[in-house]
């Protein structure tokens, strides 16, 4: 397991949050001296915009007599589900309701763990789809790591709701892929916010965007600058990564022997957070041997790359993935747009399953993360196709406990266990089948989507008032 992964890891950064985002008092309140030194710098705890995500009190709630996806491989057939204080209290037969609180008749319908999507830019793209709002790729320079996709974010974006009315409970906002640095990315709880910090999911690490190939080279290429090719786009990462060192050194030598302050670099933070493995490297890659060599990358600066994003080729070099712990986030059937895109199989999810690396569905897509559920019956077919024994029991953990796994967020979400959050979405039937709806979705133990009352289907402030489709404004609540 990734040391970004562990346990003690997701303590640290939920000590980091509650402790304030400043320097000065995480420093001095989350472990440093008096004069505000630590033994090294924590690049992670520069950040003056903190989570402020609070869940509301959510009554208990007993899911009744369901068929239940654990995302941990089991499949359990007439079980119950019972949340609790925004957690999950208890999974098994004959659980006893709740004096107060609701029950939910489950004979007929699935549950399984919300749905978490690691790449979209929901919010940095929002809609309506006009230039003024496109707001998600920094194209003025080939290392933007300096920017951070949370302050382009509108929170009033309409699609936020449609995602959680596809079963989405968490998602990580990226930057675009024009640049080698794209920025830093954000994960999100799928709840409304006047501001972004009132979405962000807490304790969850920061994301930092790169891209390999042919956007990068396209961009910059074109404008007459490097990077113009792919060594281009190599020796741009590899610059980078030096001077980054460069700045980490400059300040852990400045924590443990004092001295004159280093200057503050906010690009340099990002790169030296993934040095010290306080960030995580979502890396947009779609060819086999370019991931081969951004492998190598990450070992020659010591650094862990999360997941590859789109990874098209990912078939090719499923084996290195397990080798070398790094995910694959990919799409069930997206191909051929571009050279790049081109030698795709459909199998692919499966494949690189089968090797034992961490896979995972994705969307890049406003409209594809609305139906994460059937990408993932797609993939999951496909690879029965090619031979392989798929079970919706294993399938599942490609929508859910993998992509947790990719943020970092796999301890307290992701699977339904005992102790974790209740991000749970009941189905109206196999979440596999093209026929069957997400019904209820939870954030929390909170109901934050009912498909059967409108009181329950949350509309942005931007959509009320506007006109419908008929010239008729709508009602105060929003309902169409």
């Amino acid at each position: 397991m990734r040391p970004s992964l562990e346990s003690t890891k997701v303590v640290q950064r939920l000590l980091a949050v509650a402790c304030g985002a400043v320097v000065a008092a995480t420093l001095s309140a989350c472990g440093g001296d008096e004069q505000g030194k630590s033994e090294g710098a924590d690049f992670a705890r520069l950040d003056a915009f903190p989570s402020t995500y609070a869940a509301d009190e959510a009554a208990p709630v007993l899911i009744r007599g369901a068929t239940v996806l654990t995302g941990t491989g089991e499949q359990l057939m007439n079980t119950d589900v019972l949340l609790k204080d925004g957690k999950i209290s208890a999974i098994g037969e004959e659980l006893k309701a709740p004096k107060k609180g609701m029950v939910v008749e489950g004979a007929g319908k699935w549950v399984t763990p919300g749905i978490i999507d690691v790449h979209s830019h929901l919010g940095d793209y929002p809609a309506p789809s006009i230039e003024s709002s496109q707001d998600g790729n920094e194209m003025t320079s080939p290392n933007t790591a300096q920017v951070w996709a949370e302050h382009s974010v509108w929170t009033q974006d309409p699609q936020f709701a449609l995602a959680l009315a596809g079963g989405v409970t968490t998602l990580q906002i990226l930057p675009g892929s024009a640049n080698l640095f794209g920025g830093r990315g954000v994960t999100l709880k799928n709840v409304p916010g006047r501001s972004v910090q009132d979405m962000k999911f807490p304790g969850a690490p920061y994301g930092l965007k790169m891209a390999c190939g042919e956007n990068p080279k396209r961009v910059y290429g074109g404008k007459g600058s490097l990077p113009s090719t792919r060594m281009g786009n190599v020796a741009g990462y590899r610059q980078a990564w030096i001077a980054a060192a460069a700045y980490r050194d400059k300040w852990d030598d400045y924590h443990q022997n004092g001295g004159e302050e280093p200057e503050r670099d906010l690009q340099m933070e990002t790169l030296a957070g993934v040095l010290n493995g306080d960030i995580l490297v979502h890396n947009h890659c779609y060819r086999g041997e370019e991931m081969a060599i951004m492998m190598d990358i990450a070992k020659e600066f010591g650094f862990q790359i999360s997941t590859f994003h789109h990874a098209v080729e990912a078939y090719k070099v499923a084996d290195l993935l397990a080798e070398n712990n790094v995910c694959a986030a990919m799409w069930a059937d997206w191909w051929g747009f571009k050279h790049e895109a081109f030698d795709m199989t459909e199998a692919n999810i499966a494949i690189v399953d089968q090797a034992k690396a961490c896979a995972m569905i994705h969307s890049d897509s406003a409209i594809g993360i609305q139906h994460l559920n059937e990408e993932t019956a797609k993939a999951m077919v496909a690879g029965q196709r090619a031979g392989f024994h798929i079970e919706p029991r294993h399938a599942v953990t490609w929508m859910t406990l993998n992509p947790a796994r990719a943020l970092g967020i796999d301890e307290v979400t992701g699977s339904l266990e005992k102790g974790k959050m209740a991000d749970v979405v009941v189905w109206s039937g196999n979440p596999f089948s093209v026929y069957s709806k997400a019904d209820k979705v939870f954030v929390d133990g909170v109901l934050m989507y009912d498909r059967d009352n409108s009181e329950r289907q949350p509309h942005s402030d931007f959509e009320l008032g506007i006109l419908n489709a008929g010239g008729e404004r709508l009602p105060e609540g929003g309902e169409r």
